[in-house]
């Protein structure tokens, strides 16, 4: 048996957050968003004037940092307490730190999902909220609405949020059904403010989240077609999009969506796993990291489930007669992607120092494991595995174990 798991609502158009007149009735809205994209562009304003409207009051909690931390999401969590809202609404992604460094989506939607479990159960610790799927009921206190401004992590539909334990350098995945927001807003006027970076960062994260769920272990009946219409949607639109075509943006802002209900409901794999883990320690941000290691997963992985990915390259028009001439040139157009988009083929090209490289890798491939990620990998992966991808990804070798 499995579950399938959504918001209740989606509104998606131009002009979307302009539905957020629907909580009329409710009484306060807790709103959260990071730093200064949301009210740059005007959609921070016109959120707190449409709920105002509506007759909530309104408190917003700015600046959420990317990888928000365990400590900044408790001090969300007592200001909601203060205020006790009825609602969440939680709107942004991330933007570009200094440097130009893009750090991608769903951070501010993330943060305010894990603020939402502390303020129902204030006594809960973050050590028993990471356990997967093991979240008492939520909504006791509030209902969640999620509005995205980058097209890729999809976390407006997921059951998933990302937490940085510091202390550790770890990220955590939140994992559990209550995490689905109640409401999605797809406002398609918002992708358009994208950097190019970003753009490129979310869509290749968006891609990995269809492959991804599509031959993990729980793929289902359900999942499969929304995986297989992202995949197609993102290679038709993702490098477009990247060059500020605003039809292919919109297009983008849907695909990814279709992914992120793919993932939500089929999970994901070990390019997250390692990824989790490689954003916290080596600083690079989650989507690059997803399109640097997509490739060598596919090859660890292909030995177990060849078809699966023959399928995307398939959806996708990619040429090639046999499962095995369609998954290389899967892995080719990945490569392809990268290089169009500007986006480093390895982890050394990125700029990641060797010295660092060694003297973390094998940590890093022991918390890959215990990732909440890694049991769902279509192929087992032990830490002594995880070490050997992550090192052909470093440099750029052919994962052939």
């Amino acid at each position: 048996m499995f579950r399938f798991t959504l918001p209740r609502d989606i509104y998606c158009g131009h002009g979307a957050i302009d539905e957020l007149s629907l909580l009329k009735g409710h009484k306060k809205a807790f709103i959260c968003t990071g730093g200064h994209s949301m009210r740059a562009g005007g959609f921070l304003q016109k959120t707190e004037k449409v709920l105002k409207d509506a007759g909530l009051a309104t408190y917003t909690l700015e600046g959420i940092t990317p990888d928000p931390s365990i400590e900044e999401v408790q001090k969300g969590a007592k200001l909601m307490e203060e205020f006790q809202p009825d609602v969440i609404v939680a709107i942004g992604g991330g933007w570009p730190l200094g440097g130009g460094r893009a750090i991608g989506g769903g951070s501010p939607i993330d943060a305010a999902k894990a603020m939402w479990v502390f303020y129902e159960y204030p006594n809960l610790t973050f050590d028993e909220i990471k356990k997967p799927f093991s979240l008492p009921p939520l909504r006791q206190k509030a209902i969640f609405v999620a509005i995205p401004s980058t097209s890729g992590t999809a976390t407006e539909v997921t059951a998933f949020s990302v937490i940085t334990d510091y202390s550790t350098g770890i990220k955590y995945p939140l994992a559990d059904f209550n995490l689905t927001p109640d409401l999605a807003i797809l406002d398609l006027d918002i992708p358009f403010t994208m950097p190019k970076k970003l753009t490129a960062h979310t869509g290749m994260d968006a891609l990995t989240h269809a492959t991804e769920a599509y031959v993990s272990k729980f793929a289902n009946g359900f999942t499969e077609p929304l995986s297989k219409q992202a995949v197609s949607d993102i290679f038709d639109n993702i490098v477009e999009s990247y060059h500020g075509d605003k039809e292919a943006r919109g297009k983008m802002h849907i695909a990814q969506c279709l992914a992120g209900m793919a993932f939500s409901n089929g999970l994901l794999g070990i390019t997250h796993s390692l990824a989790h883990k490689i954003g916290a320690v080596f600083h690079v941000p989650h989507g690059c990291a997803n399109a640097i290691l997509m490739l060598y997963v596919i090859q660890f992985n292909k030995k177990v489930c060849l078809s699966r990915y023959a399928d995307l390259a398939r959806v996708a028009g990619l040429p090639g007669r046999t499962d095995a001439q369609l998954v290389i040139s899967y892995e080719e157009a990945i490569q392809k992607l990268n290089q169009k988009m500007d986006i480093p083929l390895t982890l050394k090209d990125y700029g990641v120092p060797e010295e660092l490289y060694l003297a973390k890798k094998d940590a890093i491939a022991e918390n890959a494991v215990l990732d909440a990620c890694t049991p769902e990998n279509p192929r087992e992966a032990d830490a002594e595995a995880m070490a050997k991808i992550l090192e052909c990804a470093y440099y750029g070798k052919t994962v052939n174990f």
